[in-house]
């Protein structure tokens, strides 16, 4: 029965078996690449929100006291 190492030379299966290694890292970087960038995406919206509830929320308070200062005759 043939197999494919018996069909192919050493040096062809060492390059097939490192062509595959050496494609499976590629993907792997890219992979990678992508969820660092995506990563990187997330943070800056994420620090956006946080940044316009905190200004939400600090509006908020002065307007209240103004108000307050305002009731009071101030």
């Amino acid at each position: 029965m043939l197999t494919t190492a018996t069909i192919l030379s050493p040096r062809e299966l060492f390059n097939a078996v490192s062509d595959n290694a050496c494609s499976e890292q590629g993907v792997r970087m890219s992979a990678m690449d992508s969820s660092s960038r995506n990563a990187g995406e997330m943070l800056a919206r994420l620090t956006l929100t946080y940044n316009r509830m905190r200004q939400a929320s600090i509006t908020k308070e002065l307007i209240e006291i103004i108000s307050g200062a305002s009731a009071l005759g101030g």
